[in-house]
């Protein structure tokens, strides 16, 4: 109920719950990984400290992913200079290219190359990567690969040192799983479907700006998130099946490897991810200092509204709580 609520609710309300305006954004074309063209907004206030540098979930785009704008607003009224972008095969990056979706496989390297631009912007450092849902995992995979891309890509202007790490709210972390998990409940059958409708629409968007670059034949056959990658993604990344492209992008395997400070916030009633996740994610977190694991019992996907009573516990100015969270997280890494 708050995943659907927090969705239809959010959509028409967001606006009307903070107090703080809207950022005034430059439009602004990123060259990432493998010369990818990405679409992304570049707000910086003045007196800015640092740059949060965030993208959102499975589908959408910028002008319609509201709940990315609600942090926006909140980090740049903060001081926070913010980067938004439509990552591969989104929105605007979608017309700049056909180039399909990885999931963090190559969006990873894209993150640290916005940074690198943005840096050249007078975007402050540190950057901090953030996403939610599988733009988490997309994120974790920006903080694990930030260090061997600056290494390896000297030109970029970057230092280590410029790298905060990441935040992140109910990333996926392993697609297998979660995907077999989701289809055996009605509601995830429900939810999947409409993923997978909308990724379809993405494939077609794709197809109509670079004609050619898809088999309308493979659009139509996919007809499921798994269907998606397996006739559109697999074959262009070179995988022999679906298994082995999600287990390559797993975001669980990789959080030992995480050594920058990193916020995941994660809901154990989450619907769209295999609950038998929660304890391996737990021992990851616990084994690693790195990383802030901040698992409720509560909160859907994505969701995490909070009433009056909750807001005037945690001395909330409005009910994102997982936003606050992050905010304040970063705030004590600031400081720290």
């Amino acid at each position: 109920m708050m995943t659907v609520y927090t969705a239809l609710w959010g959509k028409r309300n967001w606006q009307s719950t903070t107090k703080d305006p809207e950022p005034s954004y430059h439009e602004k074309i990123f060259v990432g990984g493998q010369g990818v063209p990405i679409f992304g907004l570049v707000a910086i206030p003045e007196n800015a400290h640092s740059t949060i540098i965030g993208t959102y979930g499975i589908t959408g785009e910028l002008e319609t992913e509201w709940y990315l704008r609600v942090l926006a607003r909140k980090a740049y009224a903060q001081g926070y200079a913010v980067v938004l972008f439509d990552w591969r095969a989104h929105g605007k990056t979608a017309e700049l290219s056909p180039t399909l979706t990885s999931d963090g496989l190559y969006e990873g390297e894209d993150f640290v190359r916005i940074a690198a631009a943005a840096k050249e912007m007078g975007c402050p450092g540190k950057f901090w990567f953030t996403g939610y849902s599988l733009g988490g995992q997309l994120a974790l995979w920006a903080v694990k690969v930030a260090d061997q891309v600056i290494r390896e890509y000297r030109d970029l202007g970057l230092e280590d040192s410029d790298i905060g790490g990441g935040m992140v709210i109910c990333p996926s972390l392993d697609s297998q799983r979660s995907l077999s998990y989701l289809v055996t409940k009605p509601f995830g059958r429900y939810l999947e479907a409409g993923i997978a409708q909308n990724l379809k629409k993405l494939a077609w968007r794709i197809h109509d700006a670079h004609p050619g670059s898809i088999d309308p034949a493979a659009i139509e056959r996919a007809n499921s998130i798994w269907g998606f990658d397996n006739e559109l993604v697999i074959n262009q990344l070179g995988f022999p099946s679906v298994e082995a492209y999600y287990q390559a992008s797993s975001a669980l395997q990789i959080l030992p490897q995480i050594s920058k400070p990193t916020l995941i916030l994660y809901a154990a009633d989450d619907p769209l991810f295999d609950p038998a996740i929660i304890p391996e994610l737990e021992e990851a977190c616990d084994r690693n200092p790195a990383i802030d694991l901040l698992l409720t019992q509560y909160g859907g996907h994505v969701g995490y509204l909070s009433s009056k009573d909750c807001q005037r516990q945690v001395n909330d100015f409005d009910l994102w709580w997982a936003w606050n969270r992050v905010l304040q997280w970063l705030e004590k890494q600031r400081n720290s």
